[in-house]
């Protein structure tokens, strides 16, 4: 499988995912949805589905136009998210092919809205495997608990996603990278990781680059909110549990003006 970025808005990114046996494509929150299509013109592919990840307008925002503009499409969303333009509602542990060998997996990841779906996308084998966690999970944070509660946040990101395989690569909605990696310095000063990510992303933003996909891996490294079971991120923030950690540094991150 193929995994292209088409940037929208100020910060956010639409992906096409295309089946290289059959040229079949699907697209993740297309907000934008003429950029989105001259991106799959460009790649050849024939768009068949959308996935939406949140009923936000800035991910499910372009759903009406994009049905107008590709006949017959299907637009994939959250049974509990009220998806503007959902024609085929999702519910966790639903499984979607697109073309020969893409293999899609609903995942419900719940918290910033009560719907929230994470599409995670197997290709052949000895490809890594890909997660489109939409304003759940980003690179080095999360979203704000606009629907739901640290417990929901902690599941989402420490259980459900954080079991994914290591070399998952992490597609998010938006590009906040930089910016989360210098709170996470707040939080662990120490972590080499974080400074080298945060070298690099630097260098990537000023070259007009992306920073996206992280991995699975670099998240668990660097993220503050999926490394809240750690006794010494729990310790400075006089914290006695993961839920409660992860409560206070969504709590810190709300307060911080970087």
């Amino acid at each position: 499988m193929k995994i292209f970025h088409v940037p929208c808005l100020q910060d956010n990114y639409s992906y096409l995912i295309i089946d290289e046996s059959t040229g079949d494509a699907a697209v993740v929150d297309p907000v934008d949805p003429e950029k989105v299509i001259a991106s799959a013109e460009q790649h050849q592919a024939k768009i068949k589905f959308v996935l939406t990840t949140h009923h936000h307008w800035d991910h499910a925002g372009g759903n009406e136009k994009i049905k107008q503009l590709v006949p017959e499409i299907k637009v994939y969303g959250g049974s509990l998210d009220k998806v503007k333009g959902c024609t085929d509602a999702v519910d966790n542990g639903d499984k979607l092919t697109l073309g020969q060998d893409v293999n899609i997996l609903a995942l419900h990841t719940p918290c910033h809205t009560k719907g929230h779906i994470s599409y995670y996308v197997t290709g052949k084998e000895g490809e890594n495997p890909a997660v489109f966690t939409g304003d759940t999970l980003f690179v080095a944070g999360c979203g704000k608990f606009f629907e739901g509660t640290a417990e929901q946040m902690y599941k989402s990101l420490c259980v459900t996603l954080a079991s994914l395989p290591k070399p998952t690569q992490v597609y998010c909605g938006h590009e906040y990278t930089v910016k989360n990696l210098e709170f996470a310095l707040t939080v662990e000063p120490n972590n080499e990781k974080i400074q080298q990510k945060l070298a690099w992303a630097r260098q990537q933003r000023q070259a007009d680059l992306q920073t996206i996909p992280s991995t699975l891996e670099e998240e668990l490294e660097t993220n503050p909110f999926m490394r809240v079971d750690k006794p010494e991120i729990q310790e400075k923030l006089g914290c006695k549990s993961p839920i409660d950690t992860l409560r206070e540094v969504r709590n810190k991150k709300d307060q911080w003006r970087g």
